[in-house]
């Protein structure tokens, strides 16, 4: 009993003194990394890539206590390879990189339009990159883009990156893509990859007054009203065909894909007031369950059934809005149907017939009609998408919003 209790003491002192010297080593080994938040990919000369790394270094507190912006510092190397930019880099500032912790891979438009299959597929190769990181495409180049990247809320980038995408699910102005789902989807064929459309803001579109509201809708990144420390936006969609950039999403179009594919949990729109030609009606619309989709695969021109359902609340009041008036509520409702369901199908023409692209992902509903893969593979379903048809009904139920009742 004795020599049991000896050798128990003996395996716990040595555990102790593995834990012990074990931490030592990871300490020492994170001096010796540098951890990047975001990486860049410019398409160089001579069929070079341009690639950008940026670090992110201590922060700083202030004589109040109060933390500075955390500072950080960004690398350009070029080379024929991602892979070679990595080695290079791990040269120049003599310390192991780090991607673990890599929050957005942007890429230039310009890049993006020739193909970027190689670059994914070795990002995707790396056990260190992770499936949630988000991929941007941008309208400037990547390193500009991260350049003009200043957080205005956040002492630190990292967290920005992190949480830029929040605003998907209660906007629809942009997407969360990964690069995990665009690499499932350049290998998938069932769907085509997305990704966030990004640039800097340089078109300033002009006040055209509460007539055009629309307009505020039909903007994408580089084209916003909006004026701030942080020169980078991220509004839009940027479409994919296999590997390469074939098309960009505006705002309203942007929150269109993502409704259809029940990525977002609510959204506003402005809908044409029915006694008011000239005006418009913010209505917060909240799905009704997922989009039903019915596809008919009997000929080489899909015939495409799109059924959605929406509860509506007003959200734009003025002194004499008789919105508890049932009768105006069922008229705003039919109005609502109307704009939605000519949104919602030009927005599935434009991706059929001009990016000849299935952003929507309806190839999962086509694959039921086959009976092997087979089959499914013969049909073709990524190039007979753009003989596609659409049917789109939209049933929805406004609400009104008003806190006081009419007494």
């Amino acid at each position: 009993m004795n020599k049991l209790i000896q050798k128990l003491f003996i395996l716990i002192l040595i555990t102790l003194f593995i834990i012990a010297f074990s931490s030592s080593y990871l300490s020492l080994s994170m001096d010796n990394l540098a951890y990047v938040l975001a990486i860049g990919i410019d398409k160089g000369k001579d069929n070079n890539l341009e690639v950008s790394f940026q670090f992110s270094t201590t922060s700083k507190s202030t004589e109040s206590g109060s933390t500075e912006k955390t500072p950080t510092i960004m690398d350009t190397v070029t080379a024929s390879s991602l892979s070679t930019a990595i080695n290079l880099m791990d040269s120049y500032i003599g310390k192991e990189l780090n991607l673990s912790h890599c929050k957005v891979i942007i890429f230039s438009e310009e890049l993006a339009e020739q193909g970027i299959s190689e670059e994914i597929y070795t990002l995707i190769n790396d056990t260190q990159i992770r499936p949630s990181a988000n991929i941007v495409i941008s309208k400037c180049p990547a390193k500009l883009y991260m350049e003009q990247t200043s957080p205005e809320l956040e002492n630190l980038i990292s967290k920005y990156y992190e949480i830029f995408t929040n605003s998907s699910k209660y906007t629809g102005f942009k997407p969360n893509a990964t690069i995990g789902d665009f690499f499932n989807a350049i290998i998938c064929k069932t769907c085509e990859p997305i990704a966030i459309l990004g640039g800097i803001s340089t078109e300033k579109p002009e006040n055209q007054g509460n007539n055009h509201i629309q307009e505020n809708y039909n903007v994408k990144s580089n084209q916003t009203p909006i004026e701030g420390e942080n020169g980078a936006e991220n509004i839009g969609i940027a479409a994919f065909k296999d590997d390469k950039l074939v098309g960009e999403l505006c705002a309203l179009e942007t929150t269109t894909c993502l409704a259809l594919r029940n990525r977002v949990d609510r959204f506003l729109v402005s809908i044409p007031d029915p006694d008011d030609v000239n005006s418009y009606i913010d209505i917060y619309l909240y799905p009704n369950g997922s989009t039903k989709v019915d596809i008919n695969t009997d000929t080489t021109s899909p015939y495409i059934k799109v059924k959605t359902a929406f509860t509506g609340r007003i959200y734009s009041m003025s002194s004499n809005s008789q919105y508890l008036n049932p009768e105006i509520l069922e008229a705003l409702s039919k109005t609502c149907n109307k704009y939605l369901e000519s949104v919602f199908s030009d927005y599935l023409y434009k991706t059929s017939k001009e990016f000849k692209s299935d952003i929507n992902g309806f190839g999962k509903y086509a694959l039921n009609n086959f009976l092997t893969t087979q089959d499914y593979d013969n049909y073709n379903w990524c190039d007979q998408y753009q003989n596609a048809f659409f049917e789109v009904s939209v049933d929805t139920s406004i609400q009104s919003s008003m806190l006081i009742t009419e007494t």
